[in-house]
């Protein structure tokens, strides 16, 4: 019977049991560290990436960040201590809010606004696929490494052994693409053998290549090989470019909706006005109905228009109480939030003409709007893409050069003999029998360009109805205001002159209450064109591309349109 042979190794196994644990504990603890290295080194080089590409492009954040919940500080913001009696039981709630400005809400609204931070985000991850693409083109470099424990029993002459040993292998390597459409990819590779029992030999080996392909025909050249990287970057400047002009459309969204809640408001004001008057009224004619002095017709038509304005005035604070609810969640507050908007704001209102005629007012949009820019350019990109296209269509024709040099068997690491140096040179060829979907793209290609046309082409018509409208609307607003200044004037002289008759026991109802209805009418209508005409003018600056905004969301007042429509063009 033959022996066999059994070697104790406890010690040794002990030591590599223990080395591959503390191996599993680092690569563990580093995988924490890792992730939060990368998230910095994603933010780092995406805000870089950000900001080389700002120059010459307006409104946009001097420190941008898509870092959320950032602070909201009201506690400067004066308190509401009085309620107001025209909002009833509704009133009381607002005792103890705050008092926000149009200029603290914008701040708040740029801070907080879920719609703005997606719009951030959205610039993130543009600059992130930029950043992406940058990569391809510079030198990438990889690693492997193995190690393989081996236990064997080996069958000798009178007696079985057991044969410990260890093998391992590993490599680093580089690949880059060229800007002539080429590629490098170059690797080391080592693999050793060492037993532990036995024979002490060591068997090791190690190699060293290189390969460059370049193309001839397809895929060749500066213009095809940096197509994606081009296009990339391209793609960031439109981002950006949009984001300049969401933070235009923003600030108008929020100031339409600020002073929409003080319209609402002020109507709930007037409503309550005449909803008092009615009352009065009808108190009055129920007093000269009790002595006979009045026709129970004409009392009852005032008391259902008591009724009528009571409605009104519901439903008024109804409205308010919504819409002030509804900009809370337009500026990231939560509808339980105790704020009020700053009535002071209204009051400052004015009504202010753009001093610049229709024809210039044209000229300026179609050099400032940025997302004219962006069509422009984007009909570029689709006659560049043709050439891309045709490319496609090519034969491919590739240069391949490669060669490598090794190690002698057996010798230590990396011990490279260039001696034994290989290299070759050749050609690929893969001839165009089936270029059908390269036919395609190219005529697709064909078909981009005429609608990037056409698009270019009704973007000049939109941006000159987008003027033209915004004028009209400017001159309808202020024409509506000039003549509810007259309408409230006339219409409270003839309220007082109903009053006076009526209690000389000479009016009537029906003048009374035409009288009545007519000067709520011409107070909403009021305010409503003045709020509607400062609306119509951000819109107006805003379609001409010229309204700049601050960090802060809040815009600046515009006295001289050809200064500030000097915008210098990014490509």
């Amino acid at each position: 019977m033959k022996k066999i042979k059994k070697i104790n190794m406890p010690g040794r196994i002990q030591k590599i049991g223990g080395f591959i644990f503390c191996i599993l504990v680092i690569f563990v603890f580093l995988s924490g560290c890792t992730a939060r290295h990368y998230l910095k080194s994603a933010d780092n080089e995406a805000y870089r990436t950000i900001s080389e590409k700002t120059n010459g492009i307006p409104n946009l954040e001097k420190n941008f960040s898509i870092e959320t919940n950032q602070p909201v500080l009201l506690d400067d913001m004066p308190v509401c201590e009085q309620a107001d009696e025209s909002l009833g039981a509704e009133g009381n709630s607002e005792i103890g809010a705050r008092i926000i400005s149009l200029e603290k809400a914008l701040e708040i609204a740029v801070k907080n606004s879920r719609t703005y931070q997606t719009e951030k985000e959205n610039l993130y991850l543009e600059a992130l696929n930029l950043t992406l693409a940058r990569h391809r083109y510079r030198p990438i470099f990889s690693g492997n490494a193995g190690a393989t424990y081996r236990k064997e029993v080996r069958e000798g002459i009178d007696k079985l052994t057991d044969e410990h040993s260890i093998s391992g292998s590993g490599g680093v390597g580089m690949d880059m693409l060229l800007h002539t459409g080429g590629r490098i990819a170059t690797s080391f590779t080592a693999d050793f053998l060492r037993f532990l029992t036995g024979d002490p030999r060591v068997a090791t080996s190690s190699e060293l290549a290189a390969t460059l392909t370049q193309p001839l025909l397809r895929g060749a050249g500066y213009k095809v090989a940096m197509e994606n990287l081009t296009q990339s970057e391209r793609n960031l400047l439109y981002a950006l470019r949009n984001f300049s002009r969401f933070r235009q459309q923003f600030t108008v969204q929020v100031a339409r909706s600020y002073f929409g809640v003080l319209q609402n408001k002020d109507r709930v004001r007037n409503e309550w006005l005449g909803y008092q008057s009615y009352k009065r009224s009808a108190a009055r004619e129920r007093a000269f109905a009790d002595v006979g002095l009045r026709k129970l017709a004409d009392l009852g038509r005032l008391e259902q228009e008591e009724l009528n304005a009571e409605t009104a005035w519901i439903s008024a604070v109804r409205n308010y109480k919504q819409s002030l609810d509804q900009f809370k969640i337009l500026i990231g507050l939560p509808t339980d939030a105790k704020i009020i908007l700053d009535d002071r704001d209204l009051q400052k209102l004015t009504i202010k003409d753009p001093q610049i005629t229709l024809e210039d007012a044209v000229k300026i949009a179609l050099d400032c709007r940025l997302d004219f820019y962006n069509v422009r350019d984007q009909f570029e990109d689709a006659a560049r893409k043709i050439d891309i296209a045709k490319n496609g269509l090519l034969p491919d024709l590739n240069l391949v050069l490669a060669t490598s040099v090794s190690s002698k068997p057996g010798s230590g690491l990396p011990e490279l003999d260039l001696d034994r140096t290989r290299w070759s040179a050749g050609v690929n060829v893969n001839l165009p029998f089936d270029r059908k979907a390269e036919r395609n793209t190219y005529r697709t290609a064909l078909i981009n360009y005429q609608r990037a046309k056409r698009s270019l082409e009704l973007a000049v018509d939109n941006i000159k109805l987008d003027v033209y409208d915004s004028w009209r609307l400017l001159d309808q607003a202020k024409r509506t205001y000039e003549s509810s200044e007259l309408a409230v004037e006339l219409s409270r002289r003839r309220v007082e002159e109903q009053d006076l008759l009526a209690e000389l026991g000479r009016g009537t109802a029906e003048a009374k209450v035409a009288a009545q209805n007519s000067y709520i009418s011409s107070l909403n209508q009021r305010t409503s064109a003045l709020v509607n005409h400062t609306i119509a003018r951000l819109d107006f600056w805003r379609n001409l591309g010229v309204l700049s905004i601050k960090d802060s969301g809040l815009w600046e007042e515009i006295d001289n349109v050809r200064t500030n429509s000097t915008i210098s063009k990014s490509n």
